[in-house]
């Protein structure tokens, strides 16, 4: 069972910019619509846990529904979903551990973590494997960090560095346990 972070970020470690902005993510040159590998990892995962925030940030895209895997999304204040997400789209809440227990009783075991908070929730509980960092070489000032509090320093070794579009580099990391 591995939880591993797929993300992109700015260089001062910003996932979104002022005001959850993204355009930035879509400033570097992609003549060949290269997907950097995220088919590869999403066809490596069994499901995807996410926090109400970035949900909402998907569905705020006005495309269809971009995942073919089931999605939970963590929320205490989220009641209920369009319909079209019916049985795609569930929603989980309490304790992360349990959480997590019920999902793997699902038959998911290899998980994508995603969003700001739900990433810090997992990282403070010691619960990521894997962290597949893209780092794009702007600086946003402002915006939300990646990175919060932990109770205590989390070790990683790092697996890979790869240099994608002769901008970004996508690093890989696992966690020393």
């Amino acid at each position: 069972m591995t939880n591993t972070v797929y993300i992109a970020t700015s260089l001062d470690g910003l996932i979104a910019g002022k005001d959850d902005n993204l355009d930035w993510l879509h400033d570097i040159p992609n003549p060949q619509n290269d997907d950097l590998g995220f088919s590869a990892f999403m066809d490596s995962v069994d499901a995807l846990v996410m926090g109400r925030n970035t949900f909402e940030v998907v569905l705020s895209f006005g495309i269809d529904w971009p995942y073919s895997k089931p999605v939970y999304v963590l929320s205490n204040s989220l009641t209920s979903l369009p319909a079209e997400l019916k049985g795609k789209v569930f929603i989980v809440n309490g304790p992360l551990e349990q959480v997590l227990d019920d999902i793997h009783q699902q038959g998911h075991h290899n998980l994508y973590i995603d969003g700001g908070n739900v990433i810090q929730q997992f990282l403070q509980h010691d619960l990521i494997d894997t962290l597949i960092i893209t780092t794009i070489p702007v600086l946003l000032g402002a915006g939300t960090p990646l990175f919060g509090e932990l109770i205590q320093p989390l070790k990683f070794r790092h697996v890979s560095a790869e240099p994608l579009l002769d901008y970004i580099v996508k690093n890989t990391y696992t966690r020393q346990r």
